[in-house]
């Protein structure tokens, strides 16, 4: 049985329901990244997906993968049979997802007539939290029924590890400024 929370719109608790799919809504507080919805939530980054709405040529689609990880637009282009790809600017999000957050985008190509493409690596959890189209509600489903939601999505490898920042090393003279004269 689904859970109704009034946070996720309508539209995608009326899109869901439609399809006789299983899903529980999450509210939890405001987050706008995948790592503060994992922190907030108590799990692991590479159970929540992270939606990044981007052109590719000319065409917008939704990359989806862990939120542990980041985009490898070099696998994202080669699996699109794209040759540019950039991120979708924020005024055409908040035209095309009307009523959603605009960080908070649900993946479905039945939603919004757009395609899908999702990292294996997300698919490999036994569990997927997806945006709702709320900063203060979630999605949580299995893999199957993420698929089963999305007949159209295509799957690929296109994520890579995030790289860690190096650290910066301290010196003595780092710390003091010469004035120029």
């Amino acid at each position: 049985m689904n859970k109704k929370i009034s946070e996720v719109p309508k539209k995608v608790e009326n899109f869901l329901e439609k399809l006789s799919v299983k899903f529980e809504a999450v509210r939890h507080k405001t987050v706008f990244t995948a790592y503060d919805k994992a922190a907030t939530l108590r799990v692991k980054p590479s159970t929540i997906a992270k939606v990044l709405v981007v052109k590719l040529d000319k065409e917008l689609a939704m990359a989806v993968i862990s939120g542990g990880k980041n985009l490898d637009t070099d696998k994202l282009l080669k699996l699109a049979k794209a040759k540019k790809i950039d991120l979708a600017k924020e005024k055409v999000i908040g035209e095309i997802f009307k009523g959603i957050d605009p960080g908070a985008i649900p993946p479905f190509y039945g939603l919004w007539q757009i395609k899908v493409f999702c990292d294996k690596k997300l698919l490999e959890q036994p569990k997927i939290i997806l945006s709702a189209g709320s900063y203060e509600a979630s999605l949580e489903m299995s893999p199957s029924t993420f698929k089963k939601a999305n007949p159209e999505m295509i799957i690929g490898n296109f994520s890579k590890t995030k790289e860690k920042k190096p650290k910066l090393k301290k010196s003595a003279k780092s710390n003091s400024l010469k004035k120029s004269k």
